[in-house]
């Protein structure tokens, strides 16, 4: 894949009003998603996802990325004007962007907002279409052995970057993925697993029901039992930001990009932790570091073009090799998949002019999410005021509409249940749901491909160590898992003393 694929994509795109029609339908639904508070962007592609089944593959795709950017961008409306962030990504803009309101400068946070937003998001997109040809070619030299190591690697980092006080528990969430995706007939002798003679469950459990269950039925109740009273400012003024109120913030925004870039490529972190990462980073190398947290631009900036520059590096090994990079990114594989969309490296070696459409899709979504958040403003705003009471059945129903249109199945609505009332215990344990949710994606290559590899060697799985990229990604898998164990922490307090004292004894 080159530039004339992107080139190629974009130029049939602006020849297709209808697909632009669809991402600007996409944009508007994950901007009104992005903004209520409890509704995250997952939750909103999982439904978009469900409704969109019986599209076109590059109509049902524009929808779901125009939702992806307009709700990454859209949850900072709530956190603006009611200190609730509308999407987790948005928890550090509540810092500065609320004190901004009370101070009277809501249309200034919101037009800068969406400004830092789209920059990032751009950048974002600029790095997918600059790297994913280089990491798609790489990916061609991975085998079997290869493809279980990331696979299992994928499962491993989202456990612990989910659960960092207490990373078993995110493998044991990630693990429990895999088990339940072993449910129904096996891939390749097609022996029937753990369905205790229900022919229902001989197919096992579809992904849609188990993305809904997982991330939408524990929203609608944990925003259902909170009693919230909400003050919210309606009036705003100009929005539209000036071009100097931009450059003056230039190099925290581009800063803030390269770290949303990064921490979107690491498997299952997510744009919050970019959000917090770049408003981190701006804080230190502040002038002004005592105005964080009371009304500071610089941080809010910040953590607005970290958390979108984040859906370009998410995207990237979700197109090159079939590992999501975060929760919406993992419903945007399974959308791929529905619509036999098969991400990976042959994806972009046999068909790099879907990789081009898709690119190009993400471009213009960023500029119609730009329009339409400038452009409703003072409208959007108003949705605020709809009563609790009143938007989770919406949204209940929404859950419920999407996961049966999937197949027309009653099972899948239990399926559905199931997933909601195991995401809601888990909740409640402090189990982190984004890792089940992978391991139940990635549960297949796994499986499929360790089968496979013994297969080829007769039993013997030393190629899966013996191999140098698969020794490599084992390696890195037992230090990851090392690290954060409890030697893994005495590790990291050695090396601090350590470099304590040799600082002490400099000072000397």
């Amino acid at each position: 894949m080159d530039i004339l694929s992107i080139l190629n994509g974009m130029w049939k795109l602006l020849l297709d009003p209808v697909t632009i029609a669809y991402i600007f339908i996409g944009g508007q639904a994950g901007i009104i998603f992005g903004m209520m508070p409890g509704l995250t962007t997952t939750t909103a592609l999982s439904l978009l996802t469900g409704l969109t089944f019986s599209l076109a593959p590059d109509k049902a795709i524009a929808v779901i990325l125009g939702a992806y950017v307009g709700s990454v961008t859209g949850g900072s409306r709530s956190a603006i004007l009611v200190n609730i962030p509308g999407t987790p990504a948005q928890a550090a803009v509540c810092l500065d962007g609320y004190p901004l309101a009370k101070q009277g400068k809501a249309a200034q946070a919101i037009g800068l907002s969406v400004t830092a937003s789209t920059i990032g998001t751009l950048l974002g997109f600029i790095c997918l279409a600059l790297f994913t040809p280089l990491i798609g070619s790489a990916a061609l030299s991975f085998g079997t052995y290869e493809f279980f190591w990331l696979a299992v690697f994928g499962v491993v980092i989202a456990g612990s970057l989910c659960a960092p006080n207490d990373p078993i528990k995110g493998w044991i969430a990630g693990f429990l993925g895999l088990v339940l995706m072993t449910v129904g007939d096996d891939n390749i002798h097609a022996v029937d697993r753990f369905t205790f003679h229900v022919s229902a469950m001989s197919g096992g459990f579809a992904l849609i029901p188990v993305l809904i269950g997982a991330y939408g039925i524990p929203e609608v109740l944990d925003s259902l039992r909170k009693k919230q009273h909400i003050q919210i400012q309606t009036e705003v003024g100009r929005v539209v930001p000036r071009l100097f109120e931009v450059l003056r913030h230039k190099w925290v925004i581009l800063r803030s990009a390269l770290i949303g870039i990064v921490i979107g490529i690491v498997p299952g972190v997510g744009s919050d932790t970019a959000s917090w990462l770049s408003y981190f980073a701006a804080k230190k190398s502040s002038k002004t570091p005592e105005q964080f947290g009371h009304g500071s631009i610089e941080g809010f900036v910040a953590a607005e073009a970290g958390d979108n520059a984040c859906i370009g590096g998410d995207i990237i090994p979700t197109l090159t090799l079939a590992i999501p990079g975060s929760a919406p990114a993992a419903v945007l594989l399974a959308a791929m998949t529905i619509h036999n969309l098969r991400p990976g490296p042959l994806l972009v070696a046999e068909q790099p002019e879907v990789v081009g459409q898709i690119i190009a899709i993400s471009m213009v979504a960023t500029l119609a999410v730009f329009v339409l958040s400038l452009a409703w403003t003072r409208q959007m705003v108003k949705i605020l005021l709809i009563p609790r009471y009143v938007l989770m059945p919406t949204v209940f129903i929404i859950c419920v509409t999407g996961t049966y249109a999937l197949s027309g199945r009653l099972f899948d609505i239990y399926v559905m249940f199931g997933f909601g009332l195991l995401g809601v215990v888990m909740n409640e344990l402090d189990y982190p749901v984004a890792p089940l949710v992978l391991g139940f994606i990635l549960g297949p290559m796994a499986e499929d491909n360790l089968r496979r590899g013994l297969m080829i060697t007769g039993g013997d799985p030393s190629p899966f160590f013996t191999r140098p990229v698969s020794m490599a990604l084992c390696i890195l898998l037992a230090l990851s898992v090392v690290w954060s164990t409890p030697a893994g922490q005495w590790i990291k307090r050695r090396l601090s003393l350590r470099r304590s004292g040799r600082n002490a004894s400099s000072v000397r």
